[in-house]
């Protein structure tokens, strides 16, 4: 297991840094002096607070994924309790950050498009984040009434998948309003075969 890591002001720094440049540029597009050049640190410090580039990388990822559960809890709890109305938060939420934060996509889906090592550290970060998503979703068919939420929690889960990478490439106007209504949809004909 690796060691934990300090979170001295140096660290954060490096972390920022990679964060901002590993989403805009790619990861095996920045190399660690790029990172440790705009934390304004040294390439010593940056592998003196986290060993590796690929642990920094696994540390990126985290931690945008913290970010966007912290993000769309908050709209999950705004919507209360109602199955129907959650989902529609998700996609609200993936809509407000993509916006403020995801211009480039998901940073799950680059990052695996770059790095495809089961061995890498952050490898488990990206697997990690889609199940938790997908588990989520289930969770939301399952509350909805679903026959099968397996089958409907996983159409949901593409839904946001497709509307997060079209959002990212601007390939359809508005992708998760128009996702969103086809969750909608779905939801609601599970609602009338109940």
């Amino acid at each position: 297991m690796a060691e934990e890591i300090r979170w001295t002001p140096k660290a954060r720094a490096v972390l920022d840094a990679a964060s901002e440049l590993f989403y805009a540029r790619g990861i095996h597009a920045v190399g660690v002096d790029a990172v440790a050049e705009r934390a304004g640190v040294t390439k010593k410090t940056l592998y003196d607070r986290f060993g590796s580039k690929e642990r920094l990388v696994a540390e990126y990822l985290a931690e945008r994924d913290r970010q966007w559960r912290a993000v769309l809890q908050g709209h999950l709890e705004t919507a209360g309790d109602d199955p129907r109305a959650r989902v529609a938060a998700l996609f609200a939420a993936a809509a407000g950050w993509s916006a403020a934060r995801g211009s480039h996509g998901c940073a799950m889906v680059n990052a695996h498009a770059e790095i495809d090592d089961p061995a890498h550290p952050a490898y488990a970060v990206m697997v990690e984040q889609k199940r938790w998503m997908l588990a989520l979703l289930v969770d939301l068919a399952g509350a909805a009434g679903a026959t099968d939420p397996d089958a409907l929690g996983a159409q949901l889960m593409l839904l946001h998948e497709g509307a997060t990478v079209a959002a990212g490439m601007r390939a359809v106007p508005e992708p998760f309003a128009v996702a969103g209504a086809a969750a909608a949809a779905l939801l609601g004909r599970e609602g009338r075969a109940a």
